[in-house]
């Protein structure tokens, strides 16, 4: 088992509530106008310039710019805006001394030179000596900019945006922390967290049960802890854990942070309102188009010296790093010939099987393709009909439909489901034969996802039992639960009486796994290879509610409309972070949570999901709103990209944004989504890897860079993420590298963190603006 994370011995392990003042209030009914503006502006482009920099616009342009004009001539004139620029000017020094390689940091061997590490932000009064790294820095050409760095922003702006962008930082952390999830200690500093430099680099690591050795059984039930007794409770959509019975009585819970849904529709309302504030678009919009001119410079001087850096590493090359699939659904996780022979194997060697039942009358596999009029033999990948194409386009119903062989939902039953008459046989044959395909590839690992709806508590039992019956466990593999938001459809089908009790169905047989491990031995072995959670379906879908603290709670979510998004991402998150504490008392794994965000539908998704989620999957919305798109910057937040996925459904190839996102540093990486759809060749992932650096011309450290993003933003073990990017993985800038397992250049790494650092210091500088401007005084 890991260490806790980074300050968890003195974060209280109650949720931090705020008191609501003025302010907030004030901030909440901005966030409601723009709630509602969304809502009513959905489907229309002009929702967008709401979030969005006019670019497009000549004449909104130019008034934009007469107006910054007008600003900072009247700034200029201002004896106060004189003294705070100055002081401005005073802590920009001190962080560049930080940050510059001075003249005697050149010497030494070419390829590696000790320089000032930029990691450690000068504090209010303290002199700016410089600490010298701990490592030895590349030697390259660096891009560094001098002189009045507030020209083009007025000061003003400049504070109040970076003030903002620290603050949604610091939101963005608080919920993190609490859930377990990542938050990278060079942003944590940069805020002035003290207490990161005194924790030790591995702690604050995704706890994940690390893989069975070789002479260990996987799918031995022997070593469940002993039970507890505690009692758990469904409360407004969360579960509640009590000690005991007079514990229930008193409504006295056991001590976890419990979230706090006015806390956190206020913290939401901030973000919300900081995404439509005019001064922190424009910082956000130059910033980033600095990042990705930088990285352009970065690149011309720098192409050659990190191509000789490669070529110098010894045994490892694009083909032998670790790559992970990231993001892909196990219904779809082989190609469409696999899926074919699969099904013309099964019909030829046992097409007198029984495969169902119906009324009481057992149907063989024979019968079955009787009954669809069809011989297998026959059949084709175009008759199969399930890759998609054109026709799918904008159209999320026609690609749903593609999961169906033949149009049949039989086919779909007996071959791609874990719950049928076979008990999912046929399934878990196909999925442990891809398994065996990513294990004979050796540098391949992929995270399916298995569905769990919430139609019954019994899913969960019965998802384990059939992991453990087919053993479909495997090295190369980590298994996440993906939960579709269709509860509509189960309300109007009388399946389901409230929202709530779909979340009791999928969270409860958790907790009771959790506490009486021993009572449900198969589910605790489950759970050990399980990494995360997922939300899924179509984002496009248009809701008319507005999620708040006055929102009905999930109890009483009777009626037949389904909840918004961002109330499903509240209710996932706030039981994942319950669970995950329970889980870390107990020395058990936690969970991620890691939510389709951002392929389409509202922006306001992605601020739902910068507050709760871990990484998302998709974010193509980012480039929509350079607010958010910077923050994910700053943070870090990793985002599994599928370019291929996205052409057929949402944005052509030569749109999508993931190159110009990887140039500005955001932690991307490449995944397939589903390959059965989208993908011609055994080596789905490979695939997706060549397409992209054929199309946008991406060198072989571009593609090393994704490779490690992908390990790093996956569930593997600390142990196994050791074993794959090197032992030092988990340390901030280039010492976190180990080229000769990544085969990622020191000097990329280098620039990377040096990028972070500058950017980070422009909000640490506004945070100790008040303090200079005194000091001056």
């Amino acid at each position: 088992m890991e260490t806790p994370a980074p300050g968890s011995a003195e974060m209280p392990r109650q949720f931090p509530k705020l008191n609501i003042s003025e302010v907030d209030e004030q901030v909440r009914l901005l966030a409601e106008k723009v709630f509602a503006k969304v809502l009513r502006e959905e489907d229309s482009k002009d929702a967008l310039s709401l979030f969005t920099v006019p670019e497009d616009c000549p004449i909104g342009q130019k008034e934009a710019k007469e107006r910054e004009l007008q600003k900072e001539l009247a700034e200029q004139k201002s004896v106060e805006t004189a003294k705070r620029k100055k002081s401005f000017k005073m802590i920009r020094s001190q962080s560049l001394s930080l940050q510059m390689p001075t003249q005697q940091d050149w010497k030494g061997p070419p390829t590696a030179s000790p320089v000032m590490s930029p990691t450690t932000p000068v504090l209010p009064g303290a002199t700016s000596q410089p600490t010298p790294a701990p490592y030895a820095m590349p030697e390259f050409q660096r891009v560094t900019i001098s002189g009045d760095y507030c020209a083009g922003i007025t000061v003003e702006d400049y504070e109040q945006a970076a003030k903002s962008l620290a603050k949604a930082l610091m939101i963005r952390e608080k919920y993190a922390r609490l859930a377990y999830h990542r938050f990278p200690r060079t942003t944590a500093r940069y805020l002035g967290h003290r207490r990161v430099d005194a924790a030790p680099p591995e702690e604050g690591l995704p706890d994940f049960h690390p893989p069975p050795l070789p002479q260990e059984d996987p799918y031995c039930l022997d070593d469940a802890p002993p039970n507890l007794g505690y009692l758990v409770r469904m409360q407004g959509g969360i579960l509640f854990v009590y000690d005991n019975k007079k514990m229930l009585e008193r409504q006295e819970p056991h001590s976890l942070p419990y979230p706090d849904l006015e806390t956190y529709t206020v913290d939401m309302s901030h973000i919300l309102a900081l995404i439509t504030d005019g001064p922190t678009k424009t910082y956000c919009h130059r910033r980033l188009n600095f990042l990705e001119s930088k990285f352009s410079l970065h690149e011309m001087l720098n192409e050659m010296s990190e191509f000789k850096e490669l070529k110098s590493n010894p045994h490892r090359d694009f083909y032998n790093v670790r790559k992970v699939d990231t993001h892909i659904h196990a219904a779809a996780c082989m190609n469409q010939k696999h899926l074919l022979r699969f099904i013309k194997h099964t019909y030829q060697t046992e097409p007198d099987r029984a495969v169902a039942e119906k009324r009481g009358r057992k149907i063989t596999l024979r019968q079955v393709f009787d009954s669809l009029h069809m011989d297998p033999y026959d059949l084709t990948v175009d008759s199969l009909d399930v890759h998609a194409g054109r026709q799918t386009f904008h159209r999320f119903d026609k690609f749903n439909s593609k999961y169906n062989p033949v149009g049949a939902s039989e086919l779909r039953d007996l071959y791609l489901k874990t719950e049928n008459y076979l008990g999912g046989e046929y399934f878990a044959r196909m999925v442990k034969e891809v398994a065996r395909e990513l294990e004979e590839s050796k540098y391949q690992y992929s995270e399916p996802r298995l569905s769990i709806y919430g139609r019954s508590p019994e899913e969960w039992p019965n998802l384990a039992r059939w992991f453990i019956q087919h053993k479909v466990y495997s090295p190369n593999m980590r298994w996440i639960i993906q939960v579709p938001r269709i509860y509509d459809i189960f309300r109007s089908k009388k399946l389901l009486p409230s929202f709530g009790k779909m979340l009791e169905n999928i969270f409860l047989p958790l907790f009771e796994a959790t506490i009486n491990p021993q009572d449900h031995q198969e589910l605790h072995l489950f759970l050990k290879y399980v990494t995360g959670f997922d939300s899924v379906d179509d984002e496009s879908k248009h809701s008319d509610h507005m999620f708040s603290d006055k929102s009905p709670s999930p109890d009483i979510w009777t009626s037949e409309q389904n909840p918004p998004y961002s109330y499903y991402l509240y209710y996932m998150y706030a039981n994942i972070m319950v669970l995950n504490n329970l889980r870390r008392e107990r020395g058990l794994s936690t969970f991620l949570f890691r939510p389709h965000c951002g392929e389409a539908g509202s922006i306001t998704h992605l601020v739902s999901a910068f507050l709760t989620a871990d990484n998302i999957s998709h974010g193509l919305l980012l480039k929509k709103s350079p607010v958010l798109q910077y923050l994910y910057y700053l943070a870090q937040i990793p985002i599994a990209m599928s370019p291929l996925s996205n052409n057929s459904l949402f944005l052509e190839y030569s749109k999508n944004p993931l190159r110009e996102f990887l140039h500005k540093g955001l932690h991307v990486s490449l995944s397939t989504d589903d390959p059965m759809q989208f993908h011609y060749t055994k080596e789905a992932l490979m695939e997706e890897y060549a397409i992209a650096a054929q199309v946008w011309k991406l060198s072989t450290c571009d593609l090393c860079e994704i490779a490690r993003n992908s390990v790093l933003q996956s569930g593997l073990s600390h142990q196994e993420k050791q074993k794959f990017l090197g032992q030092n993985y988990y340390k901030e800038g280039p010492e976190g590298n180990d080229i000769r397992k990544t085969n990622v250049a020191q000097i990329r790494m280098a620039f990377r963190y040096e990028t972070l650092c500058n950017e980070l210091s422009f909000l640490s500088d506004a945070m100790k603006s008040e303090e200079i401007t005194a000091l001056t005084k």
